[in-house]
């Protein structure tokens, strides 16, 4: 009984950890839209960026457009995808509405007197929130539950569903502004967004899958084991042109960690033939939990 009443609040000490860091995440993301993108007049993807274009055309409140077609998509989802439908998307949605409803028309004028260097500032704060958010298995919603509608019945990725749309937001912003310059912008935002997206989420957890093959490998293997504390797996081989049977290490490791070992290898077998490829995810001890 008390082992279960531990384990119940850890579980609530985790939740609570994750929505406070998401809470984080939302709030540069709000920022990244409200302090540098719309007193810019630049738009960007999403629900956020339709809800700028229709701020822009008709003044209507960001807050109030996000809300209003992500409740949409919400029970659409929830109709089509189930009830269990992420709670943490719902709570971030809420979350983020609030966020533009409170701080919306704070900042009036641009910060920076530079469209580009504000699409690139508001989007690496975009970015970077979304990163927040997506590494506590949080959501914005938007078109990303549109993209799980469609992808229910259509053999589409989200990926491309997502980008899709985006295109399409920020392409309706020129029937509003009438200026090629501001559209350009607006996908430079987009693209700063996913590349701050992408770099948040692997940047320091990048990571390296390497082959060795080399005739010291037990004093490679013992070294990456010991020293680098990273798992070493020998796989048998054979060179074709030799014939000779050889092993080969293969190991997984940060990318950080790949100099000292590239220097100890250099030190045991100068001749040592090595392979590194990065790798997308790794999952398991020592690296990344499988989260869902």
């Amino acid at each position: 009984m008390f082992t279960g009443i531990v384990n119940m609040n850890r579980k609530l000490a985790t939740a609570i950890k994750d929505y406070v860091i998401i809470t984080f995440g939302l709030l540069l993301f709000a920022l990244g839209w409200l302090v540098f993108l719309i007193p810019a007049e630049i738009t960007g993807g999403g629900v956020s960026g339709v809800g700028a274009v229709l701020y822009f055309a008709a003044k209507i409140p960001v807050s109030v457009t996000f809300l209003s077609v992500n409740a949409v998509l919400v029970l659409i989802a929830i109709k089509i995808l189930g009830a269990n439908f992420g709670v943490k998307t719902i709570f971030s949605i809420l979350v983020l509405s609030m966020f533009f409803a409170v701080f919306q028309g704070i900042v009036k004028e641009p910060i920076v007197d530079d469209m580009f260097l504000s699409a690139v500032l508001g989007g690496m704060a975009c970015g970077i929130g979304l990163g927040v958010v997506f590494s506590r298995g949080g959501s914005t919603g938007g078109t990303d539950i549109f993209a799980m509608i469609v992808n229910k019945y259509r053999n589409i990725s989200p990926g491309r569903i997502i980008l899709y749309c985006d295109v399409i937001i920020i392409a309706s912003s020129y029937f509003v502004f009438q200026s090629p310059e501001k559209l350009v912008y607006g996908y430079v935002s987009m693209w700063v967004v996913a590349y701050s997206l992408d770099s948040f989420l692997s940047g320091a957890n990048r990571s390296a899958q390497m082959f060795i093959v080399s005739k010291e490998y037990e004093k490679i293997a013992d070294f990456i084991n010991n020293e680098t504390i990273r798992g070493v797996t020998i796989l048998e081989g054979t060179g074709w042109y030799t014939r000779e049977n050889t092993k080969i290490i293969m190991s997984v490791v940060r990318k950080k960690e790949t100099s000292q070992i590239f220097r100890k290898i250099r030190e045991i077998d100068p001749d040592a033939f090595i392979t590194m490829g990065s790798v997308m995810g790794v999952y398991g001890k020592g690296f990344d939990k499988i989260k869902m």
